[in-house]
């Protein structure tokens, strides 16, 4: 027998709509936090003269949001605040990235990389001598290899603290000449350092570094206290040099015009991934992408590495830093590195 439900249906209407309406209600909160934030945050990062003009407007700002939003919430409180961000919003539009700045001696020189026909020439090639981390010889070199001598392409992982999040770059290997590093990063000028909040909002400039890997790999095993791991990869050199010639267009394409670099959409791994896609790698977005200091997990499951190993075994293997600082000095340095490293497997392209 059907018994009806004795509740009037505005009543059995409301209950329903109640979930929804709750959803609706916790987005548009989560929304106002989200843009009063990366507006506070942008005012405070902005080029407004002088730190303390900066911060005291990211406060007048955030201070006013509340007001609008939430304290004396009103249909023109809210056109006042969307005005408000609107002047953040175009103002933000205008700020450029540029090659001229008082760079950090590290980041000086753009690297440059000539074509022809089988010959690469590549002007700006850093190959520093360290003594620490702040005191070096400043040495930029020129290089020539050839695609066809190319056998291949090594993945690095470098850690400066315990956790998710690390630094990768690649070396390009040859048959007749040493392997060629290319790190993805920031471009600092003098007095700044990397600090991942401000990356989000246009402070530093990107640049592609091209180095000889006693420097890029030394310098953050030796003096930096780097955790540093080296990774064989077994991708073809077909592919590889594929691969090379897409991070040369990019290396040329930043030389003649200045990029920002992006935490999340313009930096190391998210490029290594964006640039394997276009050389013929086929995968998904992987949130490893992102927390990088677990790539290698990836690329472990996806057989871009050696897999005949157990992956904590093979990641055992594959920490080099001891190596690096034992190496620091040798002219031998790139073969030292690599001594103990698991075999690399045939793979087909």
């Amino acid at each position: 027998m059907q018994h009806d439900d004795p509740r009037p249906a505005r009543a059995r209407g409301s209950w329903l709509k109640k979930p929804f309406v709750r959803l609706l209600a916790a987005a548009w909160f989560v929304l106002r936090v989200l843009v009063v934030a990366w507006a506070t945050l942008a005012i405070h990062f902005s080029t407004l003269p002088g730190a303390w003009l900066r911060t005291t407007s990211a406060f007048a700002f955030f201070v006013f949001a509340v007001w609008a939003l939430w304290i004396r919430s009103s249909p023109r409180k809210l056109l006042a605040f969307a005005a408000a961000y609107l002047v953040v919003l175009v103002a933000w539009s205008t700020i450029e990235p540029s090659h001229d700045r008082e760079w950090r001696p590290e980041v000086a020189v753009m690297p440059r990389v000539t074509i022809d026909g089988d010959r690469v020439h590549i002007a700006g090639v850093r190959n520093f001598d360290y003594r620490s981390r702040d005191d070096f010889t400043v040495r930029y070199e020129e290089r020539e290899v050839s695609l066809s001598r190319m056998t291949g392409v090594d993945f690095f992982i470098s850690y400066w603290a315990e956790g998710p999040i690390g630094h990768t770059f690649l070396s390009f290997l040859f048959e007749d000449a040493p392997p060629l590093s290319i790190s993805i990063e920031t471009r600092p000028e003098v007095g700044e350092g990397f600090a991942p909040v401000a990356s989000l909002f246009k402070q530093f400039e990107l640049i592609y570094l091209v180095g000889d890997e006693h420097d890029l790999v030394g310098l953050r095993a030796s003096h930096r206290d780097e955790e540093v791991f080296l990774y064989h990869t077994r991708i073809t050199p077909e592919f590889a040099r594929r691969l090379f010639l897409i991070y040369a267009d990019r290396i040329n394409e930043l030389h003649d015009r200045a990029e920002f670099y992006h935490l999340l959409s313009n930096s190391c791994t998210v490029n290594i991934i964006r640039y394997a896609n276009a050389a013929g790698r086929i995968g998904r977005f992987s949130i490893k992408h992102l927390l990088n200091g677990l790539i290698d997990q990836y690329i472990y499951a996806a057989g871009v590495v050696d897999t005949s190993l157990p992956f904590e075994e093979l990641r055992r293997l594959s920490r080099i830093t001891a190596a690096a600082q034992a190496a620091e000095g040798d002219d031998d340095f790139s073969a030292r590195i690599r001594e103990g490293l698991p075999a690399i497997q045939e793979w087909e392209d």
